[in-house]
């Protein structure tokens, strides 16, 4: 599970910045909190609140930017630059982030890394076996040395990659990625983590490939295309289910293709509607209301990780959709039936009521001053109670991170 994640340098955040799910055990989590492996509380859900453009999408990005590179970065072509952006007012500052997760035996992992869009200049994962250590060892340690041109590596026995090998390993590629394609054990574990997210580089996935990406995923996944088959039912959006059809495309003659690629196969996803009288009619899903759509694509993310472990990273959660749909879908992350693996999510919203379904020790609050973005947990602010009224407090500019109109 993850327990926290800092960045500094990245977007619109200059200083470090920390987002943290530990929980102590007073805090009131209404549900949506689960001991970890490890024996640390934590919250399954985090909310971040703020206004248009403080930076509430940046704020989340960073779980999805270090997702990619620790488990895909090896893919990159060789001259590629690494899609992150400092802060414009910091171009020739290093980019900076750190994470910490467990995973199910216990082991506290951390990862750190430090980079350039040109290379990478610092990356390294520790561990703690046993929590009530004080120290992590490190797995390995890559740091770039600029006078010898050349990275320096220190490894532990269990990172069974070669420091010649590693030495080799692209600038701008990750060592847990590149390790995991030679077969390192531990390497593999490491990019296995599950993390499901609607935002790319440029940021949120656009709505067409994001549904074109959620029809395969369910015609891929018949129990899960069930599963959300009966959550749309169950959120009233009209439709009785939900038919995928998987449609080869064949290439035009005046299309040269190289000898054995295809084109890739298109997907027909209509919805079922029957009437009182049993009657059975069908839509197209683009015809279908723009919330009908969300909901179809935002499920696969979440019940990739429900069903798996890992972690939602969500970017508008209840985009086009009614704000009284949010807490049907945070529920799905609170019951032990639809989240037996203790799967986690954090996404940013609008729908301000969400304060209120939480709690102060789930919502993190974003605001910018001077181009530069913050971020907080609203129960690091002094003076928030428990049963205060967060959703008015909130609205009348108690606790900041509104907009100024």
């Amino acid at each position: 599970m993850l327990h926290s994640y800092a960045f500094k340098n990245f977007h619109s955040f200059r200083e470090r910045t920390e987002v943290s799910f530990a929980l102590t055990q007073k805090a009131a989590a209404h549900g949506w909190d689960a001991v970890s492996p490890s024996g640390q509380r934590l919250a399954t859900a985090l909310a971040v609140i703020g206004a248009n453009g403080a930076g509430k999408t940046s704020l989340i990005k960073p779980l999805a930017f270090l997702s990619w590179f620790i488990s895909h970065s090896f893919q990159s072509p060789r001259t590629a630059s690494i899609p992150v952006k400092p802060h414009f007012a910091a171009q020739n500052a290093p980019i900076e982030f750190e994470l910490e997760a467990d995973d199910l035996d216990g082991t506290l992992w951390r990862y750190v890394l430090k980079l350039t869009p040109e290379r990478v200049l610092h990356e390294a994962v520790y561990r703690r076996a046993n929590r009530k250590r004080a120290k992590f060892s490190y797995l390995f340690e890559r740091d770039w040395n600029e006078s010898a041109n050349e990275y320096l590596i220190k490894r532990d026995d269990d990172f069974d990659f070669s420091p010649t090998e590693a030495k080799k390993v692209r600038p701008n590629a990750s060592l847990i990625s590149t390790a995991a394609q030679y077969g390192v054990e531990v390497a593999q574990r490491l990019v296995g983590t599950q993390v499901a997210s609607n935002i790319r580089q440029l940021g949120r996935v656009d709505p067409d490939s994001g549904f074109r990406e959620a029809s395969e995923f369910y015609h891929e996944n018949a129990a899960l295309k069930q599963q959300m088959e009966t959550l749309l039912r169950d959120l009233d959006l009209g439709l009785y289910g939900v038919e995928i059809r998987k449609l080869e495309r064949v290439a035009p003659p005046e299309m040269r293709l190289p000898d054995g690629m295809k084109l890739p196969p298109q997907y027909q996803v209509v919805g079922v509607h029957t009437l009182s009288d049993g009657s059975r009619h069908v839509l197209h899903m683009l015809e279908e209301s723009s919330g009908t759509r969300t909901a179809f694509t935002q499920l696969s993310y979440l019940l990739s990780v429900l069903a798996d472990g890992g972690i939602a990273v969500i970017d508008e959660l209840e985009s086009d959709m009614h704000p009284h749909m949010i807490a049907p879908l945070l529920d799905l992350f609170a019951s032990p039936n639809t989240n037996p693996h203790n799967a986690q999510i954090i996404f940013t919203s609008h729908s301000i009521e969400v304060i209120s379904l939480l709690g102060k020790s789930q919502v993190m609050l974003v605001e910018k001053n001077d181009c530069v973005s913050e971020a907080w947990r609203l129960d690091t602010m002094d003076g928030v109670r428990t049963q205060d009224n967060l959703y008015a407090k909130y609205m009348s500019g108690a606790y900041g991170a509104v907009p100024q109109l």
